[in-house]
């Protein structure tokens, strides 16, 4: 199995040039996808800037011409899930081409993470059951909103072909069982501990229903580049189909301009 190679970019520590010229060097090198974070301010993954997700993902879409598109993740808490649909519509509209449309329950009120959106008083949902449940109802709203049998009532919005695939952020098994049940995919840290509990918990409430996608991330070296590495190799024997690697400081697009060698 061959995983396929994908760049996380960092609007936080990069201008928007210097994030156009990485994009379109991961497009020539032959990377699949190009994904982008969504958070309010930069503090929370190291910068002292942001780009809201979907505008960027609306320049990249522009800017390049094949390479796929993606978010890790989509907090749920951020928008409606009627914006949320009608965002990710929009940029399959724009670009032509799949959207990994990755999702996330959010934060807790108390956990690091959340300092952006009280910041600007953002309301955060308290419970992990009330998170997980907000983004059980924006699958809903998908489901809804992607059918091409949808009522007249939804006839107007935007119906995105491809329709994005919906890949669920996880750090529980609750919310890898929800992964597994309802979405098209899961993603985790490569090296995190629970790494294969999470994996499994999806592919049990999966169940032998196919086509779901096993993704995980890591942060880019020039070892994970090559799929003969020994991590590459065990990532090919776990059965993971993308690898996110997220793009840190210093990595720029002379790094990511060198073509993929072949696996």
């Amino acid at each position: 199995m061959v995983t396929t190679l994908d760049v996380q970019l960092n609007p936080a520590q990069s201008g928007w040039p210097e994030l156009r010229d990485m994009a379109l060097a991961a497009e020539a090198a032959g990377y699949g996808a190009v994904w982008v974070y969504d958070h309010l301010a930069g503090a929370s993954i190291g910068g002292d800037t942001m780009l809201e997700t979907f505008s960027f993902l609306g320049a990249l879409a522009v800017c390049t011409s094949t390479i796929e598109l993606g978010t890790l993740v989509v907090n749920v808490n951020n928008r409606s899930p009627g914006l949320l649909a009608v965002a990710a519509a929009s940029i399959v509209a724009i670009s032509g081409r799949p959207l990994h449309l990755g999702l996330g329950a959010g934060t807790s009120p108390t956990s690091r993470w959340a300092a952006e959106m009280h910041a600007v008083g953002q309301p955060i949902i308290e419970t992990i059951a009330g998170r997980h449940a907000q983004l059980g109802a924006v699958l809903d709203v998908l489901d809804r909103v992607y059918d091409p049998h949808r009522p007249p009532e939804l006839a107007t919005f935007p119906l995105p072909v491809p329709r994005p695939v919906v890949i669920v952020g996880v750090n529980s098994v609750a919310l890898a069982t929800l992964a597994g049940a309802r979405a098209d995919g899961i993603n985790v840290e490569w090296a995190g501990r629970r790494r294969d509990e999470l994996l499994a918990a999806a592919r049990a409430a999966r169940g032998d229903r196919p086509g779901f996608l096993l993704t995980v991330w890591a942060y880019w070296s020039p070892d994970l580049v090559d799929p003969d590495s020994v991590e590459r190799r065990a990532m090919a024997q776990c059965g993971i189909d993308r690898l996110v690697l997220v793009v840190p400081v210093g990595v720029g697009s002379t790094e990511l301009g060198r073509p993929l060698p072949v696996g």
